[in-house]
């Protein structure tokens, strides 16, 4: 069976639900794991067949978890996850295009294909206190996740990536 997996990592809550919110939708279409950023490794990747990379923004760049994440399987999968297809989530404070940016970066010196447009979704928290809180995503926020998730899970159903 096709294996979608979606890699993220979440401190106050935001990005745990826009990735199990694809995670869900996407078992409808193909097996799909979701992995912790802290938890996932190369076996990971070269095991799936596509991925999804969810993180929040911190600082204008993302995750230092996430950040580790890569570090830790860039090499060890060079050259062996070649045109497979990956997406990713952000959820920002503000903008959130840096984070896409450095995932991007090194999506590409894997040489993954991007099958979709990469998805911001903006808490808008600005101060300390809202930047620290447990976050709640909207429900139609999430339902952009679902259409992500089941989108690229179908297309590796089908074998359209």
């Amino acid at each position: 069976m096709t294996k979608l997996l979606i890699v993220y990592h979440s401190r106050t809550g935001g990005s745990r639900q826009m990735a199990e919110a694809a995670a869900g939708a996407a078992r409808a279409e193909a097996e799909a794991v979701l992995k912790r950023a802290e938890d996932a490794g190369p076996d990971d990747l070269l095991n799936a067949c596509g991925y999804i990379f969810c993180a929040p923004e911190n600082l204008a760049a993302m995750s230092g978890v996430m950040k580790d994440f890569f570090d830790r399987c860039y090499y060890p999968v060079l050259g062996r996850i070649e045109a497979r297809p990956y997406a990713q989530m952000i959820c920002a404070g503000s903008d959130g295009e840096n984070a896409v940016r450095q995932i991007a970066r090194i999506a590409q010196g894997w040489r993954l294909r991007q099958v979709q447009e990469p998805l911001i979704v903006c808490t808008h928290a600005q101060t300390p206190e809202e930047i620290l809180a447990e976050k709640t995503i909207p429900k139609a926020e999430l339902e952009k996740c679902r259409d992500l998730g089941m989108a690229l899970a179908a297309g590796l159903s089908m074998g359209v990536f």
